[in-house]
């Protein structure tokens, strides 16, 4: 496993964190064979980074969900990413989050010169750092996680707030004790249940 900030790379999503200051989880976009790009991303709720999109001539089709806490986009948009070229030198991207107007890309190379490769690749175009390579653990392919699009950190959330009673009637416990049991932060733990349950009810109800 590899991850990734990259720099430079002039997309809507860059552009749009560099113009407004939230962070923006987003799938692996999809290439159309058309060159247009589908794009499927969520970010806390803020009506000034749909208004930023919006404005992005490269953005068509901008679909918003509402709720509380969070928005969920889909869009289309006119301008493949740097992502693409990872990709074609062999990253297989499991997570994007963008903010400041860069990326933070997290995925499986399979072994070190494919790393090298991808390296080459986004250094000829966009300002890039490695920030951890790691080997890939049994847990990094949960079904569940495969199933329902959540990141190991998610999955190990939910799982905990479930095995030990944190949806129980009446509540047995707090989200503390949860966050506790995983060794991170309350706020931590509360902001990975979110977006594990934004996961797998944005898959429920599309």
């Amino acid at each position: 496993m590899a991850e990734f900030r990259i720099d430079g790379d002039d997309c809507p999503l860059a552009r749009a964190t560099d113009a407004v200051p939230v962070a923006v989880d987003a799938n692996a976009p999809q290439l159309r064979a058309d060159g247009n790009v589908l794009l499927h991303f969520s970010a806390p709720a803020d009506d000034r980074l749909p208004e930023a999109l919006d404005d992005d001539d490269a953005i068509r089709y901008l679909h918003v969900t509402r709720g509380d806490d969070t928005y969920i986009f889909r869009c289309l948009s006119k301008h493949p990413c740097v992502v693409h070229e990872l990709v074609d030198a062999g990253f297989l991207v499991e997570s994007m989050r963008y903010d400041d107007g860069g990326a933070t890309m997290r995925g499986a190379v399979v072994g070190y010169d494919v790393l090298r490769g991808v390296m080459e690749t986004a250094g000829g175009t966009v300002g890039i750092q490695l920030q951890r390579v790691y080997p890939l653990r049994a847990d990094e392919e949960s079904p569940i996680g495969r199933a329902w699009d959540l990141t190991p950190a998610q999955e190990a959330a939910l799982r905990a707030a479930v095995e030990m009673g944190y949806f129980d009637l009446p509540r047995s416990i707090t989200a503390r004790d949860v966050a506790d049991e995983l060794g991170i932060s309350k706020s931590a733990f509360l902001e990975r249940l979110r977006r594990a349950q934004q996961s797998v009810f944005g898959a429920l109800f599309a």
